[in-house]
């Protein structure tokens, strides 16, 4: 028999269950997104006008990154009805350029467990600003041309509605945080300042001052006044003249000093942010002293000016018509510097637990991690449960699935793949006695999605490679059923126990 013909039979177009990733799985995206939701599903995604913090644990194939990609789409579906009140949904999914860049900070030799362990919350922190600022710097310049969670936009933000502190904010921001490569940083800053008509008395694209402009005046005035009444040559070249032309540039040395010395505590501070210090130097240059001056820039390891810049965002989003950040981490476990690892995941992960930022006014945090970690957290001090508050965080302990969710989730499966007029069910793939009451029973053993489809698909393709085309059966037996789950049930248990799963 072929597989196909036997999903034709009961009027399934395709495999149901030939995808095991929910990033991947076209079953999913089509149709379960918005029509199968996990019991927990109302505690995790909360409600987007005031946004909250969720932790999830749960095990490999549970449905984690499937929730991250339903809170996206819901997240979608609201924001396209609520024009004045959009969260700014932020992806946190993918920690690989992050944890790379921060690698990168320490010697080559030095073992990655003693590099993790430097991990702190600022670092979370500046990369979490990183994808905000640069996504709002994108929906600025190029709105609808650059893919975002959640964004709806059709046109720019509207920046008018910003005032000269916002702006200057913003630009303030863009500075430290917006690390997109679509174009190179220096034009994309000078770009935004122009949109954001920053005025000056000189263009941003030409950093002129009045202390430069000073130098070049007085040392051209004085050099003719010295020529006008010696008429000698090597007048210009004694001490004292050339001791008040360089006396007229220090204000111009000192002031580009400052900001290259501020653009190097910036390169060195953001340490998960691929900056470049020219860059840096040469964008701070077309700030104002005013505009720069006592600002929180975030030049040392610490959460305060991280924080400062934080409520900067808050404040310049609300304008816009973006009230409040929702923040998604998920897949933790996958950064190639991590590969699965549970004390790695710990080390890098364990910083963002501080109550301050879990419980930040208009900032919701959904954090999606493995199951392995929920072991470690159970072992921590009174100390860390008391700075994670993890009794306010709304806690999810283990994103479990019962045998009665499993069976109505590859109904549902089922449905998403029938022809037109069909409406097939999971019983009538197999005979009469393996009815609903057994299926659920194997099912729960089963015990998450991603397994359940891995076992439907190996035993289709079981039962299909036992029969002929010339004689086909199309009602699977409760032997072929009982024998494949044992043998599942078993290989699945060894490889758990290798991995040190169990």
């Amino acid at each position: 028999m072929k597989i196909r013909d036997f999903f034709d039979y009961y009027g399934v177009i395709g495999n149901p269950f030939a995808e095991e990733d929910a990033q991947n799985d076209d079953v999913f995206k089509r149709f379960c997104l918005t029509n199968s939701f996990h019991a927990a599903w109302d505690k995790v995604y909360g409600n987007p006008a005031e946004p909250a913090t969720s932790v999830v644990f749960g095990e490999k194939g549970s449905g984690k990154t499937a929730l991250r990609l339903q809170m996206i789409r819901m997240l979608t579906e609201y924001n396209t009805g609520h024009q004045g009140c959009r969260p700014l949904v932020i992806d946190y999914s993918d920690l690989n350029p992050f944890i790379d860049q921060f690698k990168q900070r320490f010697p080559r030799g030095r073992k990655i467990q003693k590099v993790f362990a430097r991990y702190e919350i600022w670092d979370h922190l500046d990369a979490i600003l990183s994808l905000a600022v640069t996504q709002l710097v994108d929906r600025i310049l190029e709105p609808g041309q650059m893919p975002h969670p959640a964004a709806v936009d059709t046109k720019p933000l509207p920046i008018e509605k910003l005032n000269p502190h916002q702006v200057r904010d913003l630009l303030l921001l863009s500075a430290c945080y917006d690390t997109s490569r679509s174009e190179n940083t220096l034009t994309r800053w000078i770009k935004l300042a122009k949109n954001l008509q920053y005025v000056r008395w000189y263009s941003p694209r030409y950093p002129l001052s009045w202390e430069w402009t000073f130098g070049v005046l007085f040392t051209f005035f004085t050099a003719y006044l010295a020529w006008h009444f010696t008429k000698t040559f090597y007048t210009l070249l004694t001490p004292w003249l050339w001791s008040i032309i360089i006396g007229s540039w220090l204000p111009g040395i000192i002031k580009d000093g400052k900001r290259f010395w501020q653009a190097w505590k910036l390169k060195r501070s953001l340490r998960v942010l691929p900056h470049h210090k020219g860059t840096l130097f040469k964008i701070l240059l077309r700030l104002q002293k005013q505009d720069f001056t006592g600002m929180p820039f975030p030049v040392s390891g610490s959460t305060d000016h991280r924080y400062a810049m934080l409520e900067k965002l808050l404040a310049v989003c609300k304008p816009l018509g973006l009230d409040g950040l929702i923040i998604i981490m998920d897949r933790v476990d996958e950064p190639y510097l991590i590969n699965g690892s549970a004390e790695l995941m710990k080390l890098v992960v364990w910083s963002i637990f501080d109550n301050k930022l879990l419980k930040h006014d208009r900032v919701g945090l959904k954090l999606l991690l493995p199951d392995q970690l929920l072991t470690f957290m159970e072992r921590e001090s009174g100390e860390f449960h008391q700075r994670a508050r993890l009794d306010k965080q709304n806690l999810i302990r283990s994103l479990d699935w019962t045998g009665e969710a499993l069976f109505d989730l590859t109904n549902v499966r089922l449905r998403a793949c029938a022809a037109e007029g069909k409406t097939p069910q999971i019983t009538d793939f197999f005979e009469e006695s393996l009815d609903r009451k057994r299926l659920i029973d194997a099912f729960a053993k089963l015990k998450v999605p991603r397994h359940l489809f891995k076992f439907l698909y190996v035993l289709f393709a079981r039962h299909v490679s036992e029969h002929t085309d010339t004689e086909p059966l199309w009602n699977i037996p409760a032997t072929t059923f009982e024998t494949a789950l044992s043998l599942y049930l078993r290989e699945r248990d060894a490889a758990e126990k290798h991995l040190g799963v169990v």
